[in-house]
């Protein structure tokens, strides 16, 4: 009795030792697989996608080693492998409010189907004072459109600025940042003239002002006064940022915005009052972009285009009167 109990004991030892080591197999093989899924799916290197020695003639990297994108700059299809196998989807969101003319906002989305993010998921989010005078908007596939109705009372201009943030604060707390990888917040009164691809995708992204990047710095226009929230001193700064056009993940975008009303809410205990841009500037200021677009990204065509421009990405619309 007492031979067949150790003998069974034995039986038991061994099927335990070989689920063990079958589990243990298992185990090294699903960790070699995530390793390698891992590796399949790491972000390529910069130096990989971009090269700023191509462009000697222009600043193409920072002074924190962010990549200045200029047409000639970057290799768009290396990016391709890396986005392609991870289905993002991006959101581009616009401001309809004010004086703004359905046909700049009609344009604007014909020109951003057209050339934003082409082969990827996009979600295009309008955020309009009201939905009864916006245009017939046709899109393509993968792409889809949300219309949202602003809530607040608009008042002054930077009233209105206030009341838009506030808004796309919510929406990103809400809806947007379960619903897309990226976002960029861009005004209607520009369009998009060529491809606005994922070399512009980052965590955080910020837009050159085309006309104060061929100035000096002592020159842009920051805020200037000590007591103001935004105050950059005049021997700081790095470049002056557009406020046209703003982008990285939902959270970053959030986090700008929750900046800016905080520094609105403290310059008004001060009886100050400052612009979006110049909160904006002083963000990045703090906390650098880690992607930067190049005036190509946001030029006048009123002015004289000037040899560092190859190719204008996008453009301010003219007027329509």
């Amino acid at each position: 009795m007492q031979y067949k109990k150790e003998t069974l004991l034995l039986i038991l030892l061994a099927i335990l030792l070989a689920l063990t080591q079958r589990y243990s197999r298992t185990k090294d093989h699903l960790q070699k697989m995530y390793t390698c899924w891992r590796d399949h799916l790491e972000e390529p290197q910069l130096e990989s996608w971009f090269n700023p020695k191509k462009r000697p003639d222009v600043i193409a990297t920072t002074g924190w080693l962010a990549p200045v994108l200029w047409e000639g700059t970057y290799d768009r299809e290396v990016l391709e492998q890396y986005y392609k196998r991870l289905n993002i989807t991006v959101g581009l969101a616009v401001f309809a409010t004010g004086n703004f003319s359905s046909e700049s906002l009609r344009r604007f989305i014909k020109s951003a189907n057209k050339y934003f993010m082409v082969g990827y998921n996009v979600i295009f989010y309008i955020l309009a004072d009201g939905t009864s005078n916006l245009p017939y908007l046709e899109l393509g596939p993968l792409r889809t459109l949300k219309m949202w109705r602003l809530s607040g009372e608009e008042m002054t201009y930077e009233d209105s600025n206030l009341r838009n943030m506030n808004n796309m604060r919510y929406k990103i707390m809400e809806h947007i940042q379960y619903e897309v990888n990226f976002l960029f917040v861009m005004t209607a009164n520009q369009i998009i003239k060529n491809h606005f691809g994922v070399e512009t995708l980052g965590r955080s992204v910020a837009q050159l002002h085309a006309w104060w990047y061929f100035k000096q710095p002592r020159e842009f226009p920051y805020e200037r006064r000590r007591k103001a929230s935004a105050f950059i001193a005049f021997e700081e700064g790095d470049f002056y940022y557009h406020s046209a056009i703003v982008g990285g993940t939902p959270l970053d975008v959030l986090d700008l915005i929750e900046h800016y009303i905080k520094g609105i809410i403290d310059d008004r205990t001060n009886e100050l009052s400052s612009t979006y841009e110049r909160h904006l500037n002083k963000y990045f200021f703090i906390k650098k972009p880690v992607r930067v677009l190049s005036p190509e990204y946001n030029w006048d065509p009123r002015f004289k285009t000037p040899p560092e421009i190859w190719h204008i990405k996008v453009a301010w619309q003219p007027r329509i009167t």
